[in-house]
Parts: structure tokens; sequence; C-alpha cells
């Protein structure tokens, strides 16, 4: 069981016998059965590779939840502890909802496997569309990303983003960006956000599109490059081409001024009020065929110098943020509330106060010990 334990949270022998401060050869040991911990140090063991502290005394290993399919590139990094923790997270986050949820006999959403790959993308953009009520470029504020979020959860879509584990478990958007668990019930899709908001949104366009087609499934390197590469997964390919016509729309697109590329600075004014990257906004605009190849590298050039120079200014901004953070940081319960989801927060804090579910059950899945309920919950309604 320790055995297990630890390969299942992708854990080195030095790291797991460094977390409880004793030797590989004495972890070891421990792992061969020629030795037992202490309670203290099994304790120590479960918290490090966050598993109930019972399940060690279990006689055979458990069933585990189900890889999700990999639709990453050929040759992925391997997927880290944090990466592994983050999905068994959302899993068991998922697999409750989902439960409750058919047990109370809730209706089926209807918009999850309402596609599939051998459908039109446009038509698929159109109708994730229609069902959120999102219009492209008229968002009401400059954060279309938050607007996407809200729209998702009111629709009964979960939302869970986040970049860490805890302090000393960063994700890495390298090796993980997105992924989306499409069950009828309790949908959940996760947003790697070690990002800036324009990747962000478009990572959460593309998960939410691995919904309208069933596709449970992790994801990186989401991007308008690979839509006709072979390099990658035709399901992948085919939820960005979802995420492009959903983002930008070619009736709106089409319509477009031709001024809108006179230059870098116009077109990074125009990508923005689409809530993507100019970068995103001029492979789409190349690909519908608005400007020439050369025309395309020109800004593409003039946008990747400005990238570098907003590179350099987010080095400075987070820098600033991690003094702030020593000095204070962002509030916990909102980072949590973002990394629970919004509306799996909401919905657990109901169903505790109704008497529906333990307080122990509601603490685990929510992170949170039950005395701080009401400081998580003040941060919904902010």
């Amino acid at each position: 069981m320790l055995r297990w334990a630890r390969e299942s949270a992708r854990m080195s022998e030095e790291l797991a016998a460094a977390r409880v401060s004793v030797s590989v050869s004495k972890l070891m040991e421990w792992e061969e059965g020629l030795n037992q911990p202490t309670i203290r140090q099994a304790q120590a063991l479960a918290k490090a590779y966050r598993r109930p502290f019972a399940l060690l005394f279990l006689p055979e290993i458990p069933r585990d939840f189900q890889p999700l399919q990999d639709y990453r590139k050929k040759g992925a990094k391997e997927l880290s502890t944090s990466s592994v923790f983050i999905i068994r997270e959302i899993q068991q986050k998922q697999a409750w909802i989902s439960e409750v949820y058919a047990e109370s006999h809730e209706q089926k959403l209807p918009f999850i496997g309402r596609f599939s790959i051998q459908d039109d993308p446009s038509i698929v953009a159109a109708d994730i569309l229609k069902t959120l009520n999102i219009k492209p470029a008229a968002y009401r504020s400059d954060q279309p990303i938050k607007e996407w979020i809200d729209a998702a959860e009111s629709n009964g879509i979960f939302v869970s983003r986040t970049s860490f584990i805890h302090s000393r478990l960063k994700l890495d958007s390298n090796e993980i960006q997105g992924f989306a668990i499409a069950d009828p019930y309790a949908p959940f899709v996760f947003v790697n956000s070690d990002d800036w908001n324009a990747p962000q949104l478009f990572t959460l366009v593309h998960e939410i599109a691995h919904l309208w087609i069933a596709a449970s499934g992790l994801s990186n390197e989401i991007n308008l490059e690979i839509i006709n590469s072979q390099k990658y997964h035709p399901v992948e390919q085919f939820c960005n081409q979802v995420t492009a016509n959903a983002l930008m729309p070619n009736k709106i697109m089409l319509g477009l001024d031709q001024r809108v590329f006179s230059g870098s600075s116009e077109v990074f004014r125009v990508a923005r009020k689409f809530g993507v990257s100019s970068f995103a906004f001029l492979i789409r605009v190349l690909n519908l065929g608005l400007i020439s190849n050369a025309t395309y590298r020109v800004l593409k050039n003039e946008a990747d110098n400005e990238y570098a120079e907003f590179l350099r200014r987010e080095a400075e901004r987070k820098a600033k943020q991690k003094l702030a953070e020593k000095k204070g940081g962002p509030n916990p319960y909102l980072l949590r509330l973002n990394k629970n989801s919004r509306l799996f927060t909401q919905v657990v804090l109901d169903a505790f106060k109704g008497g529906f579910v333990e307080p122990n059950i509601a603490s685990f899945l929510l992170n949170t010990p039950v005395n701080n309920f009401p400081k998580l919950e003040a941060q919904i309604y902010k």
C-alpha cells in the first residue's frame, strides 16, 4: 500500500523519505514490509501522497480513478506529482457531485456529446455561443474570461482554475494546460491559470468544446498553430477549430475593417476586444485569407517584439506580486474558491447547511475547515 500510494503520486523515493525525515533505505524497508513506520510517520506519508490515512490499512490496493484520455502531443512530459494531484482532486469532486445529481434525478445536460468531430466546427461553436449566451467581441467588461466562466457555471459546467496545489507544488503549463470531464450530470473543466488571461480563455473554450463532443481528457500546447498538424490528436485539432470559431466567429471576422491590419498596435487593440492574443488573432485572419503571408510575417514580427516587452513587464509585475504576497498575499479563500469552482463551492455549502452532507465530507470537498466556511462563502458574492 505504501509503495502504491507513493508511485501513484508520482513521487520519488528521495522526496517521500525527505517528507518524513528518514533515509531512503528506511522508506524502502517500509515498502518492502521489512519494517513499519510509526503512526505519526504513516500519517505524514498519507498527507504527502494526498491519500486518506485509513486507506493505507486496506487489505489490498483499491481501484483508483481511471486515467483521463491523454490528448497531449506525442512525447509530452510525463505527468508530475502536482498534475496527478490536481487531476485526482477534480475527479473526486466530480464523482461526488455527479452521484448526488444522479441520485436526485437531476436532468442530464443536453449539450454533453451533442456533436462529434465529424461535425462542422463552426456549427459546434455557434451552438456553444447560443447555449451559453455569449456574444464575442461584445463583452460587458475587460475580462472576457470571467464572463465565460460565469456563463459556463450558470449552465451547469463546473470550472476549476488554479496554478498550484500548494506553495511547493506548482503546475507546469508546458505539462498540462487544461482538462475536461464530460459527464452528463456534472461536467468539469480545469484551466491552468499559470498564464495571462488570453491563453487561459483559449484553454477554457477549448475544454468546453471537449464537453460538446463528450471527449474527456488532458490537453496541452493549445493554440491555433496545431489545427493542421499531424503531430497532434484529431480531437485537439477539432477543439481548436471550435475555439477559434467561438472566440472569433467568421461572420464578425469577415466584417473587419482592413485598417485593423495597419499595424501591430491596432491588431493588439482588436485582439483584446475579442479576448485573444495578437498571435491567435493573426493566425485566425491568415487562415481566413484576410491578410497575405507577407503581411502576416510583418505583423507577427512586430507582435513578437511587443510580446517580448509584455513578458518583461509581466516579470516585473510578478516580482512585485510575490513581494506583496510575502507582506500579505492574495485572499486564500478566493484562491480556494477558484480552485474548487464557484458553482461547486455553492452546491456543497448549500448541501451542508441543509444537513444533506456531513461536516467532514464538506470540509474535505472544499479543502476548508468547517469553521472557515463563512469566509469561503463571502468570496462567492464578491
